[in-house]
């Protein structure tokens, strides 16, 4: 059977890869063209895909990259896997899914499957997707269902195909087929009763996580007014062997789920009159952290860090990954600058930033910053210089600094 999975980002590649391999015949569609031309030769940032396996399902002819969405004659599956951001008031933007349904309904054939990988608020599917679909294309016989990504970029442990999938189609026909689709590439499909359920669940994963590292970044501000060790704390706490689960406080929250999805559940919340107090609050904390990280090491440096040179190692979100959306190390270089620093980056990865390109790790500093401690990064230059680090990442590597927070 054929499959169009519309989207080649982190979420859309990774399937496209790995439904081809379970013998469907894709095309990977995507209208950005440059993007398309590299996956044809084999380029991708992606760390779940490799060149190699691009070239190899090409060649199959088991896989195809177009940056025009194909017209399929027969009954065919589409898997929306484009991006769900924040528009510039924070407010969810839903653009580009809107863009994805357009594009689909001037090709589909009746009795066609679509699937919505993409996260948004609580009732997109069936309020949004299919009245878009069905009314453009003037089909009634579509199957329709939700199932929600679960792509963590370069994590080694849990994978597309053994991290469970939840979905639900908004009929058994629907639900039947999404699960047979879904069955061939992951080893656990987790159905539930209707597709409410699938997209509240994935913005409740996200939604935990962004509640308890507001809670941890909280915990650091107390510490640092009341002089003691949050990480140390946190490592105490973690000795109890039930009821607790330990977060590590950092400089904030980044990439394209947890600075986002809380949002979404918040809108689908108020879209029903109601008011999400406790993740509205967890938002401003985490958003407001690398302000008050900036803050604390002003004052650390004498409280005055005019024309001081300060470097941030790593710019990205996450440890080992290339993606800058949301990344929080971004706020806090703009806050170091606004308070008079002459803040420089360095990111082997990332390599260039907003026109810039990253600086190698320099020796003549006031402050070295720990950010995002990609494994590529070598701190020796600080090591044999002397040079005063501070160490804010989240992760429980040491180093060689103690950790600021």
């Amino acid at each position: 059977m054929n499959l169009v999975v519309v989207g080649q980002g982190y979420v859309g590649l990774p399937l496209a890869v790995a439904a081809s391999k379970s013998g469907y015949f894709v095309y990977g569609f995507d209208i950005d063209k440059s993007k398309i031309q590299d996956l044809k030769n084999g380029v991708t940032n992606s760390p779940e895909v490799n060149q190699a396996e691009l070239i190899e399902l090409q060649i199959s002819g088991r896989l195809q990259f177009v940056d025009t969405i194909p017209k399929i004659t027969k009954p065919a599956i589409y898997v929306i896997a484009v991006p769900t951001p924040l528009d510039i008031n924070r407010n969810p933007d839903l653009s580009m899914l809107k863009s994805a349904c357009e594009l689909i309904s001037t090709v589909v054939v009746d009795q066609s499957l679509i699937i919505n990988e993409s996260t948004s608020y609580i009732g997109t599917l069936n309020e949004l997707i299919v009245p878009m679909i069905e009314n453009s294309s003037g089909f009634k016989n579509l199957d329709f269902a939700v199932a929600p990504e679960r792509i963590d970029p370069g994590n080694q442990n849990w994978s597309m195909k053994t991290t469970p999938r939840v979905l639900a189609g908004n009929s058994k026909s629907a639900t039947a087929r999404a699960l047979e689709f879904y069955s061939l590439f992951c080893d656990q499909v987790h159905v539930v009763s209707n597709p409410r359920v699938a997209e509240a669940a994935k913005l409740m994963e996200n939604t935990f996580r962004q509640v308890n590292i507001a809670l941890v970044n909280e915990f650091a501000q107390i510490a640092n007014t009341l002089d003691f060790s949050a990480i140390e704390a946190i490592r105490a706490a973690s000795t109890k062997p039930y009821g607790y689960m330990p977060f590590y406080p950092g400089v904030g929250v980044g990439g394209h789920c947890i600075p986002v999805d809380p949002t979404y559940l918040e809108f689908s919340a108020e879209k029903s009159g109601m008011k999400t107090n406790l993740v509205s609050v967890a938002n401003k904390i985490n958003f407001s952290t690398p302000r008050n990280i900036a803050s604390m090491i002003r004052t650390m440096l004498g409280g005055d860090i005019s024309m001081k040179s300060i470097q941030l190692a790593g710019i990205s979100y996450k440890p080992n990954i290339a993606d800058t959306r949301e990344s929080p190390a971004q706020e806090l270089y703009n806050q170091l600058s606004l308070m008079g620093a002459k803040v420089l980056w360095h990111d082997p990865i990332v390599n260039e930033w907003n026109g810039v390109l990253s600086q190698p790790l320099q020796t003549n500093l006031d402050l070295g910053i720990i950010v995002t401690p990609h494994d590529q990064i070598n701190f020796a230059p600080w090591v044999s210089s002397n040079v005063k680090v501070i160490d804010i990442s989240s992760t429980q590597k040491d180093y060689g600094w103690p950790k600021f927070l």
